[in-house]
């Protein structure tokens, strides 16, 4: 099965599971996948890169087995080369290091590839585009943080779309049509509206999509409306 980021039609959600219900992950990614979201999302976080700890490959594996939507992998860990194989063997489809996290991302970013699994890179709010600027003809997906990383619920920081903007300059005057612009933290109703107007392409979500207020379901259609889409 080609489960290609390339491949995944835009504009497009991903659910992150970190506000999914653990207890019943295999309902809740099962709800997801039947509401239309276009891949799952999942970060992976080490507490030493960002203040937070979350899962590892094991998880991921479990999920593999579980959905055949492809897998977006977001390592926000240290030293992200040392593990990459491991989570190439778990199921990921894509892997997004950060380009905070390793003296060496281009590096990196050739040990995924070289496994024939889709790489993105992410950057933090306060790092510039110029950082990511030398990789961009090596990568899939380029994954702008709307906050700072490592916990859920934050507010999505308003400098974001001139970020997403510039970016999309940047892509488009290379002609690189095959990378996706991916936005995380915040994403809600109106702010997938802006972050869409601006030039993103794919929109991780979390308690937008997972929580007590309503059914996945009715979450992934309000986004979906929210997008025209």
């Amino acid at each position: 099965m080609n489960r290609s980021i390339s491949n995944v039609a835009t504009p497009a959600i991903a659910p992150s599971i970190l506000t999914a219900d653990f207890g019943r992950l295999r309902g809740q990614i099962h709800e997801a996948e039947a509401a239309g979201v276009d891949l799952i999302h999942l970060d992976v976080m080490d507490g030493h890169f960002v203040p937070n700890i979350s899962f590892g490959p094991l998880v991921i594996s479990a999920i593999r087995e579980a959905t055949t939507l492809p897998l977006d992998v977001h390592l926000m860990i240290e030293h992200p080369e040392r593990y990459i194989d491991a989570f190439v063997e778990a199921g990921a489809d894509l892997i997004t290091i950060h380009v905070e996290s390793t003296p060496h991302p281009h590096r990196a970013i050739q040990q995924i590839r070289e496994q024939n699994v889709e790489a993105g890179i992410a950057v933090n709010p306060a790092t510039p585009l110029s950082a990511v600027e030398e990789l961009l003809e090596n990568v899939q997906l380029v994954l702008l943080m709307s906050v700072n990383p490592g916990y859920g619920g934050q507010a999505f920081i308003p400098q974001t779309p001139e970020k997403i903007r510039k970016m999309r300059s940047m892509i488009d005057e290379r002609k690189l049509d095959r990378v996706r612009i991916e936005v995380d933290g915040g994403i809600n109703r109106e702010t997938i509206r802006t972050a869409s107007a601006a030039g993103a392409d794919i929109f991780v979500t979390g308690s937008s999509v997972y929580s007590d207020r309503e059914p996945v379901s009715t979450a992934v259609s309000a986004l979906r409306g929210a997008l025209g889409a």
